[in-house]
């Protein structure tokens, strides 16, 4: 199976990028809305992936480049007139420059310490945000672009984000940069023995993930219209990744995708129990993390060897 499935693969995969770039042709509204909000939770979830899967950060802040990426679309196209596109592509360098003064600090920490001060960032934006009249405290802004995108040009746009997000991460693990990470992870001391510049590396990581994080916020929040600061910057963003994540397999290049499709639809047959949505996708995780403890697809390498792209180079 697995000599077939190797063989096969780039035909596997072909097929499955025709059906979702041909998705506004076939399918219906709703059929093009979960492939829109699979593409997009899948960027956000392989850049956590990346994090916590292959490079051993662990952070609990990522929703400080959703928020900061979303506001940044919200206000270049609200206040200044710029297309939504280009103000998408803007919050991702804002959340470079974000990342990069996280960076002074959070990289002086390890382990629960680097997840707690990620996580102590996202907060005190939350805060500064809901205090912050140019962008309506903690009442939000709509998205008001001069020309607002079809759904078509959103969903396109997610699809852009998400695919692009896998193959970046695809090509970054068998990168000289993708090995230093899985190193890294490994132990450190001893990768930084054998010459990987963990710093380095660690900061191009964390740098890519916040890029890809922004730019994705961007497209989620001109398909939502509306940001408010309690929402945008909200834990619940990184327990969703994690879900995903955990679920179809933390360090796999194909768990996320799996997490992202199993997440999508429990997420609309949930909508209606909003109130307990968190509680069951939390029991949910806690009994995968009992059954297989690696994920889907981290138990299925782990027992017959089943994978489609790996990190490794031939």
């Amino acid at each position: 199976m697995r000599e077939k499935i190797h063989k096969f693969r780039w035909y596997i995969l072909g097929l499955l990028l025709v059906g979702l770039v041909t998705v506004p042709v076939w399918g219906s509204d709703y059929v093009v809305l979960l492939c829109l909000l699979f593409c997009l939770y899948l960027a956000l979830s392989q850049m956590w992936n990346l994090l916590a899967g292959y490079s051993g950060l662990i952070s609990l802040g990522q929703q400080a480049f959703i928020g900061v990426g979303g506001y940044a679309v919200a206000v270049m196209a609200t206040y200044y007139g710029m297309h939504v596109w280009a103000g998408s592509l803007i919050g991702g360098f804002f959340s470079i420059l974000l990342a990069l003064f996280m960076s002074l600090f959070i990289f002086r920490m390890k382990g629960l310490y680097f997840a707690i001060g990620t996580w102590v960032f996202a907060e005190a934006l939350a805060i500064w945000f809901g205090n912050w009249k140019y962008v309506n405290s903690g009442m939000g802004m709509f998205v008001n672009p001069t020309n607002p995108p079809s759904m078509t040009m959103i969903y396109y746009a997610s699809l852009i984000v998400g695919v692009g997000g896998f193959i970046l991460v695809y090509f970054i693990l068998r990168s000289k940069l993708g090995l230093g990470l899985m190193a890294m992870r490994d132990n450190e001391a001893v990768s930084e023995t054998m010459g990987v510049e963990v710093f380095r590396s660690k900061l191009y990581c964390f740098l890519i993930a916040a890029f890809i994080t922004g730019t994705t916020a961007g497209v989620l929040y001109v398909f939502q219209v509306y940001i408010y600061p309690y929402k945008a910057f909200a834990i619940d963003w990184t327990v969703t990744l994690l879900f995903i994540v955990v679920i179809g397999g933390i360090g796999t290049i194909e768990g996320p995708v799996v997490g992202t499709l199993i997440f999508v639809f429990l997420s609309q047959w949930l909508a209606e129990y909003s109130s307990v949505s968190l509680i069951i996708l939390g029991t949910i995780a806690i009994v995968v993390i009992l059954v297989v403890p690696k994920g889907i697809m981290g138990t299925l390498q782990e027992k017959i060897g089943f994978e489609i792209l790996s990190p490794r180079r031939e």
